[in-house]
């Protein structure tokens, strides 16, 4: 989606795979923040005298890259930063409104935990108030370059468009009366081996609301991105710009000029070429950054016996996987010259829902008082004018179901972790999971690999712990209220009707990009 309003082993495989990971992501990082360094000339009050353009770089199935300090020498690097759902869908409704995906009703209570489809009726409910919304009533130009939600069908659409969906219903209902309800299936079963139903009807590139190439060529979105990016910090100001990569989400689709350029096969040309799309950026100096992941690395993805994703490190668990620390641990890394410490490290808690809050506050926004708000603002941490995070407690979801919570017990290094429900695999529910009575629990400051469960013959503050999480579990609990699941099996299921469409339906394609970005 090109941008438009925001509406969200074996131990020497090991070994190669974080080094050669470590060193990608090393400058991606570095290059992607040193695009401010002329700042550093500048003094704090001078930096923060006017409103700062803000550019959100968000990987996709990333994880975490290391704990090399270099990674983020010139800016702060956050070594605890936490994501708060371990899939796409609803880790960026949370990134984009600053709350807990169920408070939005972005948290499955089924199998269905992503939106899957471009014509579904779910999404990110118009009632949610979104970090660009509030920064377009401060005077911010927003865009979003990238990948985003499956839902695109916004209720603030044209007349025209509701007109189309309308016509749209009248097509199918023409052609349902034309063929038998056998013969429906056979056309039905003859496009999709023909023409491909997820290719065509699913992958779509679009301006704004109209559909601009139809089937994308997912090679050339590197091109694509890099030219809308760079027109659009030239022409805005002050601006906010998020960045939401396609990578290195499966399929590691690259360009015919990386093939090969990475000694960790398609994970490593990914990684490659995510490093140009930063570096050409071509960023202004007076710009806060930021860099992070929407959750864990993607495991389970293999091409015959090579792995598809990333490495683990010492993290148990991967995406998808209940509160286990590779599912939900992300890189967290900021750079702004002159206003944040060069070389700082935090180990406290922080959470992708902070962003909301903090940009918000850069902008001299006010968050909305209708709601709960989860994130915190970081600038305080990020300073150095506070030591500590404003986080105490943290709850990771699967879906709706709470699995686990940590405690970041004040005055003191303390991190506790209680267990309540694992996933055996994939599943956040029923047979799939086990429950933990008494839960299980890891102190994350002695134990962030979560692989020494604690117990009351070991710990001597066991009981004390666990009756502390319990009763923030039951104050947490009483902040929810009931909203409509916009992950239901109604609101995910494909509806032909609302099919974005470029051409006749149901025979879509186009290209009204062209080849214009071949050179780039």
């Amino acid at each position: 989606m090109l941008p438009e309003e925001l509406p969200a082993l074996p131990q020497s495989y090991k070994s190669h795979m974080l080094k050669v990971t470590l060193l990608h992501f090393r400058r991606c990082l570095l290059l992607a923040l040193s695009s401010c360094s002329l700042w550093n000339t500048f003094g704090l009050s001078t930096a923060m005298d006017s409103k700062p353009n803000i550019v959100l770089f968000l990987a996709d199935d990333l994880g975490d890259v290391g704990y090399i300090d270099c990674l983020a020498r010139e800016g702060v690097k956050l070594t605890q930063h936490i994501a708060a759902a371990q899939f796409c869908t609803p880790s960026r409704a949370a990134f984009l409104t600053g709350r807990y995906p169920i408070r939005s009703g972005m948290a499955s209570s089924n199998r269905y935990r992503a939106l899957q489809w471009n014509a579904g009726s779910g999404g990110l409910p118009e009632n949610e108030t979104t970090f660009s919304k509030l920064l377009q009533q401060q005077g911010y130009t927003t865009g979003l370059i990238g990948t985003g939600f499956r839902d695109c069908n916004c209720p603030k659409l044209s007349v025209n468009t509701f007109q189309k969906i309308e016509e749209r219903k009248q097509q199918l209902v023409l052609i349902i009366a034309c063929f038998t309800l056998l013969d429906c299936l056979l056309f039905f079963i003859s496009w999709y081996s023909s023409y491909g139903l997820v290719q065509h009807w699913n992958c779509i590139l679009m301006r704004n609301h109209d559909v601009t190439k139809q089937l994308m060529r997912l090679e050339r979105t590197t091109s694509l991105m890099l030219k809308e990016a760079v027109s659009f910090i030239k022409r805005y100001g002050p601006f906010l710009l998020f960045v939401s990569f396609l990578r290195v989400h499966t399929p590691l689709f690259t360009t015919a000029k990386f093939i090969g350029k990475s000694h960790h096969g398609l994970y490593g040309n990914n990684v490659e070429e995510m490093d140009l799309m930063v570096v050409k950026k071509g960023l202004e100096n007076h710009t806060f950054t930021y860099f992070a992941s929407d959750h864990g690395v993607h495991l389970e993805a293999q091409d015959g016996s090579a792995q598809l994703g990333g490495w683990n490190g010492i993290y148990k668990g991967r995406k998808g996987i209940g509160g286990w620390e590779r599912g939900i641990r992300v890189p967290g890394v900021f750079r702004w010259p002159g206003v944040l410490p060069a070389g700082t490290v935090i180990d406290e808690p922080t959470s992708l829902m902070d962003i909301y809050p903090t940009v918000v506050h850069l902008a001299g926004g006010i968050l909305p008082q209708d709601r709960m708000i989860d994130g915190r603002n970081l600038m305080p941490l990020l300073q150095g004018r506070t030591q500590s995070s404003e986080h105490e407690f943290l709850f990771h979801y699967c879906g709706s179901y709470l699995h686990a919570v940590r405690w970041h017990q004040k005055d003191s290094k303390s991190i506790w972790k209680a267990h309540y429900v694992t996933p055996k695999f994939c599943p956040c529910f029923g047979e799939g999971v086990t429950h933990h009575e008494p839960p299980l629990l890891f102190d994350l400051s002695q134990d962030p690999s979560d692989a020494k469960p604690l117990s009351a013959d070991t710990e001597p503050v066991f009981d004390t712990v666990v009756e502390q999480i319990e009763r923030a579990i039951k104050e947490h609990r009483k902040t929810l209220t009931p909203v409509p699941e916009q992950l239901s099996l109604y609101n995910i299921v494909w509806k032909p009707w609302l099919q974005a469409c470029c051409g006749t339906f149901p025979f879509c394609w186009c290209d009204k990009e062209g080849d214009s970005t071949q050179n780039l």
